[in-house]
């Protein structure tokens, strides 16, 4: 039942304090803040690692080789290894359970691209139809590489979305039109696009069969890049992933006559590693940010409670007087809670409301690196809120409490 009353009582009390019950709402409100700006930041940076790794297949391995740094089996270290078209067959036959898309990659050298009259400086790599897949690209027009297309050695080009602004002028129509690459005329079959953006559209794509013969590339790859099929969890598909790439690198060794402790001359990088430690960095961060804003809040907290035993000691003459007039001991906590959680109440919410609102507007065209979209759900938020008021409730309690055990005499004596 709304007691008028009471909230009058309330309403007096704050407005005779108003400058400490402004300072112990403000501690409140800024800890609700706090807490849910770091919180919003934590989850920005975890969109923003995300969008980092969503310009490639989240699962990609890739494989390439340098030079020998150890002597092995009379062989002198400084010997260049370099990858061959039946490594990349013999990693397919012996690995063809696990894979889910492959492909070999073969870089033109010292080539030009030419579009009627224009010219621009662009990277040709030879690839496989499977390659899209890798890198996570889309059709914006036309086709992608197919196989038909390998074994006929086309001289047939992907060109992308940027390329086709920049080099063909942004026109409408360009699958069938020649390009030159090298004076070499390929055939546009396809434009394509790729979630990383333009940093990633620099690049035109050629069958990697027409890669090596055209331009004397003979059997040679630059690198080989593998997905596999990923198991039930996370953490299983990261083991499959790490054994793989150590068999790949046993198996290359072996081909070539190096080392097995040789760590330079064969090489790969796994992306689920990468995931894996900004998994656990964003994590790690994210409980600092809880920490931080949970130790602010409790000071809040800590703050009520000396507020409310600072009232309980200014109101013991008032209370004697109550419990003296026949005032149970649950009227006098409810008294003391009321004004407790009305303050808590009110300065958790306003914070609630003054930081989502921030993140709202704020965090949509924040632009630091690897931070994305600021946000936080609104379930934990509210939740938060819901538990501060409990804390406060019980910061309020204990004050009010001893209030209620007061005995009327001594509480009368009281100066």
């Amino acid at each position: 039942m709304f007691d008028i009353e009471r909230w009058q009582e309330i309403f007096d009390a704050i407005q005779k304090n108003k400058l400490r019950t402004f300072l112990t709402g403000f501690s409140v409100a800024s800890g609700i803040f706090i807490l849910v700006i770091l919180l919003g930041f934590g989850q920005g940076m975890q969109n923003g690692i995300a969008k980092e790794f969503e310009s490639d297949a989240s699962n990609r391995i890739g494989v390439w080789t340098q030079v020998t740094t150890q002597e092995y089996k009379g062989l002198n270290p400084g010997r260049p290894i370099q990858l061959k078209n039946n490594n990349y067959q013999s990693i397919n036959s012996k690995f063809s359970g696990n894979l889910e898309h492959k492909s070999p990659f073969f870089r033109l050298r010292n080539v030009t691209v030419d579009y009627n009259n224009e010219s621009g400086s662009y990277s040709v790599q030879g690839v496989s139809p499977l390659f899209q897949n890798i890198e996570n690209q889309f059709i914006s027009q036309g086709r992608y590489l197919n196989y038909g297309d390998e074994e006929s050695v086309a001289k047939v080009v992907m060109i992308s979305n940027k390329i086709k602004r920049e080099l063909l002028k942004g026109e409408d129509d360009p699958i069938g039109s020649f390009l030159k690459i090298s004076g070499i005329n390929f055939q546009i079959v396809g434009v394509y696009g790729d979630k990383g953006g333009d940093r990633e559209e620099d690049r035109l794509f050629i069958p990697i069969s027409t890669a090596q013969r055209v331009f004397n590339g003979s059997d040679n790859l630059n690198m080989m890049f593998f997905t596999l099929k990923p198991s039930s969890n996370f953490e299983e598909t990261l083991a499959k992933s790490i054994k793989f790439t150590e068999d790949i690198k046993s198996y290359l060794r072996e081909a070539h006559t190096v080392a097995p402790t040789d760590p330079s001359a064969v090489n790969t990088f796994n992306t689920l590693e990468g995931v894996k430690r900004f998994q656990n960095l964003t994590g790690g961060i994210k409980f600092f940010f809880w920490f931080v804003g949970i130790c602010t809040i409790v000071a809040g907290v800590v703050g009520v409670s000396n507020i409310m035993m600072i009232i309980v000691k200014e109101r013991t003459r008032e209370i004697g007087v109550r419990k003296a007039l026949g005032a149970r001991p649950w009227a006098i906590v409810g008294m003391i809670l009321h004004e407790a959680i009305f303050v808590t109440s009110v300065a958790g919410f306003a914070g609630l409301i003054f930081s989502m609102g921030l993140l709202e507007f704020v965090g949509p065209s924040l632009q630091v690196d690897y931070v994305l979209n600021p946000s936080i759900n609104f379930r934990v938020a509210i939740s938060t809120v819901f538990l501060l008021i409990i804390a406060g409730a019980l910061a309020g309690f204990f004050p009010a409490w001893r209030a209620s055990t007061i005995r009327p005499i001594e509480a009368l004596r009281d100066e």
